[in-house]
This record gives C-alpha cells, sequence and structure tokens, in this order.
C-alpha cells in the first residue's frame, strides 16, 4: 500500500520505519484476529494455563495427560490476539499554532498521527482521530480499510487551531465513549490545569486504556531565549504582555519547570508513555525509538 501524497508524509521514512510494528502495552480487546495479546482466552498456539472443566466446554480442549495424571477433568486455556484500535487525540487549541524556532506545533503534531496511523492501518490494525479545541470536538472513528486514511489525513489537513484547549474535556469523551481497551495518543502543548488534566488521564486509565503523551513544546518556550523587548501575545485568549525577557527569565523558568514536573508526575501515576519532545527534533528518529521502546522484551 502506498501513503497518499500529503505534504506532512514522507514516504521514504514510513518505508524506513515499516519494518517496526506499532504494539500495543497492554492486552487489546479488538474485533479480529490481530497481532497484540487480549485479555480474553482463544485458541492461538501460545499456552496461557489450565482451568477445570465445566459442562459446556468445548471436549476437545480436554488435556488427557492432565486427567491420566490427576483423574480430573481440565481444559487448555491459551493467549488469543487480536487486533489494536489506536486514537490520536489531537490538540485543536491556539497555543499549537506557536512557531519559534521549529515548526508549529500543530504541523509536528500533524505529522506523528499521520505516520503512525498510516503504519498501523498497514499492519492491519484500526485507526482514528479527535481534534479537540474549546467548542469543537471531531472525531474520524477508528477502521483497518486503506481507504480510511484518507479521512484521517484531510481531517489533519484541515485542522485549524483556534481559541483554548478543550483537551481535557475531550479525554473524559473518549474514555466514556470507548468500550473496549483501546491505545490513545494525546498530541498536545499540554498547556492547561495539570489536575484537571491528571483527572481525564486517571479516566482514561481506569477504562484501562494504553496511554501515550507526545508533549510537543516550541524550542523557544523551553529555552526563553529571546534578546530584546517582546509583545508576548497568548494564542488561546488573545491577551498580551510587553516585557523585557531578560527581567522575567527567571521566574519563567521556575514556572516553566514547576509545571513540566507536575506534568510529567500526572503522566506517570496514570501509568501512561510520556515524552517529551521539542518541535526541532527530527521525526524519524523519534518515531523509530517510540516503536522500538514499545516492542515487548522477548520479541
Amino acid at each position: 500500500m502506498s501513503p497518499p501524497r500529503y505534504e506532512f508524509l514522507d514516504a521514504d521514512m514510513l518505508s524506513r520505519l515499516g519494518s517496526l510494528p506499532v504494539e500495543s502495552r497492554t492486552a487489546m480487546v479488538g474485533n479480529v484476529a490481530g497481532r497484540h495479546a487480549s485479555p480474553h482466552r482463544g485458541s492461538s498456539v501460545e499456552f496461557a494455563e489450565y482451568r477445570k472443566y465445566v459442562p459446556g466446554d468445548d471436549i476437545r480442549r480436554l488435556d488427557w495427560k492432565a486427567y491420566a495424571r490427576s483423574d480430573r477433568y481440565y481444559i487448555k486455556e491459551f493467549e488469543a490476539d487480536t487486533n489494536l484500535r489506536a486514537y490520536f487525540v489531537v490538540d485543536g487549541s491556539g497555543s499549537m499554532l506557536f512557531a519559534g524556532k521549529g515548526e508549529a506545533k500543530v504541523a509536528y503534531a500533524r505529522r506523528i498521527a499521520a505516520s503512525l496511523s498510516y503504519l498501523l492501518v498497514n499492519q492491519g490494525d484500526a485507526a482514528g482521530v479527535s481534534i479537540c479545541t474549546e467548542k469543537l470536538h471531531l472525531e474520524v472513528p477508528p477502521s483497518r480499510r486503506p481507504a480510511h486514511l484518507q479521512r484521517i489525513f484531510d481531517t489533519l489537513a484541515d485542522l485549524e487551531p483556534g481559541g483554548e484547549t478543550g483537551l481535557v474535556g475531550a479525554l473524559h469523551q473518549i474514555a466514556e465513549k470507548i468500550n473496549q481497551r483501546a491505545f490513545v495518543v494525546i498530541l498536545s502543548d499540554l498547556f492547561t490545569d495539570p489536575a484537571a488534566l491528571s483527572e481525564a488521564l486517571q479516566h482514561l486509565r481506569y477504562r484501562k486504556h494504553d496511554i501515550s503523551v507526545f508533549h510537543l513544546m516550541d524550542p523557544q518556550e523551553l529555552h526563553f531565549d529571546f534578546e530584546r523587548p517582546h509583545r508576548f501575545v497568548d494564542l488561546e485568549d488573545g491577551t498580551a504582555l510587553v516585557a523585557e525577557p531578560s527581567l522575567i527569565a527567571e521566574e519563567y523558568q521556575a514556572a516553566l519547570s514547576e509545571f513540566m514536573l507536575s506534568v510529567r508526575a500526572k503522566c506517570h501515576d496514570a501509568t501512561a508513555d510520556y515524552q517529551l519532545v521539542s518541535t526541532d527534533t527530527p521525526l524519524e528518529p523519534l518515531l523509530r525509538e517510540f516503536l522500538i521502546h514499545r516492542i515487548p522484551k522477548g520479541k
């Protein structure tokens, strides 16, 4: 399958990454057979455990050797494999438009979501996308069909960030809406209340979803390397502040450090896979490391 031609897709990169699977860190519940572990028992070749026979069980799964040893009937249980359903949650707030010394955060998020969606569908799994702003939660439900990728890519291409973030509300909505375990990938600068974010992440964790967070930040947001007085504008609510960077740099870095530590801790508390990403980071090595890190040991 050849990827459609969109400016945020790199066909050569996708070809090189194609040998790496997109794995789930937890057991998934899908609707077809696949490569990912399921919490349910099935009939694959990997033995899981014995359990006592109860009327109605398939007698073909009786272990006669166990019966000969114990004079009791036991059923062989095997690990079932299923497919993976992924939801890419893209923050569509105004702050995602910021581009200082890196590309715009929304552009970087678009490339991650599109690339991983392609890799997932290419391996037979389902991908979907949710765009969240203060007033809009636009969702493209997950699908395994290759033709579905165009709908995902068109939705990402049409994304025009603006207003305040609706990330927390969207995560709660997704947690309630998804009845089966899924892979939820959050792409955001996380400019929201850490306590509220924590509640949303814990909601996803309670529903047993596998959570990955890409915390996207521009290099200038991280290093605050401005050299002359600037008019700083909040891209979400429009408020502005004129300041001499050298006079506020220390206070800014202290506040940023506190925010980053809090966000990282909230993600870890929810067993979310957290990555702080500067938007000047080359995408291919980032995705390669992400995919390798998710491959279970022993595979």
